[in-house]
């Protein structure tokens, strides 16, 4: 059960192993976009150019789905990046049904682990597998595996990362359920009192402040970036940025202040300078600052 890319690889692990995949679940088509065409879900076009029955309930707890899923006598379901289930469906495989998180659990629980992992400056994040229950990120640990936040990392090159390695870790969950059974595992409880949150994010969380210290600025922009982007506001026109790199300059003016140096484009913040390396400014492509200044005629 699986919407975005980041699921892909994992059913595409399944799919080459000597795994049986009797269906795929994923939501009903969209319309997207101005022109309003139907837009299908990664999964589901994973799934028609690889041959997999793919069911697409609009409501999780309709009969007709249940029993369609009921039907397929599934021996173990895997979700990721789903919607929540009803605890109806967790009885349904025999061997049970688990979960692939792009985080540490109990760290980062919630929509958006990769985002504000990297928000938040982390160095170190990973996957884990955890059984289903009613409270959502909370099931027992089956496994996890860490992965180093590098400084050149941003949401898209760390999604990738962990949609790779969690391919990886759902397959060694998969064989060892496989082998011993879910009676047979060593389960680690969670620790409520270390969980941190996740929340979706929101326009609000994109608009940058630039009277907060560089470090975070730069943490912000590269938790957004590629999507959905941090930006900001000149002249009343919105400009996304996706990429910036600190400085040791102090800043001298107030923040948010534009300044150019050495063709280089900075801003002012709370503490030192802080380099654009690449924008979108309203109404035009993604641009490096370069080619911003150059056409503003400023050298």
């Amino acid at each position: 059960m699986g919407t975005p890319g980041f699921a892909v690889p994992t059913l595409s692990a399944i799919n080459r192993s000597i795994h049986e995949v009797v269906s795929a679940v994923t939501v009903p088509d969209r319309k997207k976009g101005r022109g309003l065409a139907v837009g299908f879900s990664e999964v589901k076009k994973f799934s028609l150019s690889n041959g997999i029955e793919l069911l697409q309930p609009e409501d999780l707890t309709d009969k007709d789905f249940l029993k369609q899923l009921k039907d397929l006598k599934p021996d173990l379901i895997v979700v990721v990046a789903f919607r929540i289930l009803p605890e109806i469906i967790f009885e349904i495989p025999t061997s049970g049904i688990f979960n692939l998180h792009a985080s540490l659990l109990p760290k980062y629980r919630g929509a958006a682990p990769v985002n504000r992992a990297l928000i938040n400056g982390e160095t170190e994040t990973g996957v884990t597998t955890f059984f289903l229950e009613k409270k959502v990120d909370t099931g027992n640990i089956i496994l996890q595996e860490k992965i180093q936040i590098l400084p050149e990392d941003n949401a898209g090159s760390l999604h990738d990362k962990l949609a790779v390695l969690g391919a990886d870790v759902v397959m060694k969950t998969i064989d060892m359920i496989d082998k011993t059974g879910r009676k047979g595992l060593k389960l680690t409880g969670q620790d409520d009192t270390l969980a941190t949150k996740a929340p979706k994010i929101f326009k609000e969380d994109c608009l940058i402040k630039w009277e907060n210290n560089a470090l975070k600025i730069h943490n912000q922009i590269r938790g957004l970036s590629p999507y959905p982007a941090a930006y900001t506001r000149l002249n009343d026109k919105s400009i996304k940025i996706f990429k910036s790199s600190l400085t040791q300059i102090r800043s001298e003016s107030e923040p948010g202040v534009v300044s150019v140096s050495d063709k280089k484009l900075m801003v002012n913040t709370k503490d030192v300078l802080l380099e654009i390396n690449e924008l979108q400014p309203e109404g035009k492509n993604k641009m490096s600052a370069k080619d911003f200044l150059n056409g503003l005629n400023i050298r």
